[in-house]
């Protein structure tokens, strides 16, 4: 039994590959749902569509995110009587959630919810809410005003610096049904390649699951979010800056050394291989930009042999 915490579209990418290499009913994934937000009266996660429209062979190749052949046609409706379309959501997509939210609001939880939608789509593997208990990624602009991390993101196009970020909600958090016994009882952890501040940091600020992935450090491992210094897709190399981090595979190797005993990078990075063992994290160079699925899952194998 695998288990991943994963947010976005790199870990999109890596679970592709992983599930090729691995049968999926052994794969759990812990998803972040701090991205989540109520839309038009609509609970939207982000991630967790993100990562099931993948894996299932439906999601838009060219965004990462969103359905492949998605149309207009609500949101140009919107528009016309002068809603708000900073969020745009496909006509497609707008079927995922509004059973979503119909189900949520028949009183099942979002764990259930999300596993019936996996089950429609025909996954094979385990998706698992980090919590179902409402979690809210606050981002602090650098002028001091505070959003909600899709406003930052999608409205304002992560175009702005930040100076800081919260996690609204997390104290009072639970982790979802599963997910505790998913960390503890995995042969393998994987953080999969996610921004470390809003994708992966939502899920471990989740009372309890930072700690117990903590405790499988030997048997944990990071991909690196981070190559040559950059972010392949979004903001995660800024924010690091912005937020007083290195924006390096050193700089990651620092944020995950307590959590995980291993960090993969890129052949890129190869020569800062010592400087991430200089971390007390042991360091394995392979391919890690995901052009291909089968790139994916030679990282995947890679990934797994680490910990092997």
């Amino acid at each position: 039994m695998i288990t991943v915490l994963a947010g976005g579209v790199g870990a999109a990418r890596l679970l592709r590959g992983l599930v090729r290499v691995v049968d999926p009913v052994e794969v759990f994934v812990v998803a972040n749902t701090g991205d989540d937000l109520v839309l038009h009266g609509l609970h939207v996660s982000p991630d967790l569509d993100t990562i099931t429209y993948t894996l299932a062979g439906a999601g838009n190749p060219e965004t990462g995110w969103g359905l492949a052949g998605e149309t207009w046609q609500a949101m140009a409706s919107l528009d016309h009587y002068g809603g708000p379309t900073w969020f745009r959501l496909g006509d497609l997509d707008l079927g995922t959630h509004l059973f979503r939210t119909g189900r949520l609001a028949d009183g099942a939880g979002l764990a259930e919810v999300t596993a019936e939608v996996a089950e429609a789509w025909g996954l094979g593997f385990r998706l698992l809410p980090a919590t179902e208990d409402r979690l809210r990624t606050m981002v602090t602009l650098a002028d001091g005003d505070e959003v909600g991390f899709q406003e930052y993101f999608v409205g304002l196009r992560h175009d702005v610096p930040v100076s800081g970020i919260r996690f609204d909600g997390a104290d009072d958090a639970l982790p979802g049904p599963g997910v505790l016994e998913a960390i503890t009882t995995a042969e393998a952890v994987v953080v999969a390649p996610s921004n470390p501040l809003v994708s992966i940091a939502p899920i471990l600020a989740v009372p309890g699951v930072r700690d117990a992935v903590a405790a499988r450090r030997e048997s944990a491992v990071a991909v690196s979010p981070i190559v040559g210094g950059s972010a392949l897709k979004g903001p995660a190399d800024r924010m690091l800056a912005e937020m007083g981090h290195e924006s390096s595979v050193v700089g990651v190797a620092r944020l995950y050394r307590d959590l995980v005993a291993t960090l993969v990078i890129d052949r890129v990075d190869a020569d800062l291989a010592d400087e991430v063992e200089a971390e007390g994290v042991r360091c394995v160079v392979t391919d890690t930009v995901m052009r291909t699925t089968e790139v994916a899952a030679a990282l995947a194998e890679t990934t797994l042999g680490a910990v092997a």
